[in-house]
Parts: C-alpha cells; structure tokens; sequence
C-alpha cells in the first residue's frame, strides 16, 4: 500500500472512501497481529503509512460532511 495521492482522494465519494477504510483496517489489523506475535513485518513502515491513509480518508470524510451540512 503505497500512500494515497491528492487526485485519489478529491475523486473518491463517501461509499468508496468508507469500503477503502475497512480494507485497510484488516490489512493495518494483520500487520498489528503479526508484531504481537513476534514476526516482524516484511515492512515495517507500512503500518505507519496504513494508519495515516486511514486518517486522511477519514479527515477527507468528515470535510465533505461539515461542507455538506453548512449549506
């Protein structure tokens, strides 16, 4: 999962962003349940990368619903 670039996220609507969210929960849940069981990860940086797309989709969300609303 390589991070998710401007034109990505301006072109994506609220249903793709929440199905996007979900895929990348297992896969950062997959990663976490692998560190806790001792292996260490092929990447190690794509846990951090997985949690900030997460974060970005769901900022990106959240803009699109107060703009929503304020008109």
């Amino acid at each position: 999962m390589v991070a998710l670039k401007k034109n990505e996220l301006k072109n994506i609507n609220k249903a793709e962003a929440k199905n996007k969210i979900s895929e990348l929960k297992k896969e950062l849940m997959k990663l976490k349940s692998q560190v806790a069981r001792g292996t260490p990860p092929e990447n190690p940086g794509k846990i951090r990368a997985l949690k900030r797309n997460i974060a970005r989709m769901l900022t990106k969300i959240n803009n699109k619903t107060e703009a929503g609303g304020n008109k």
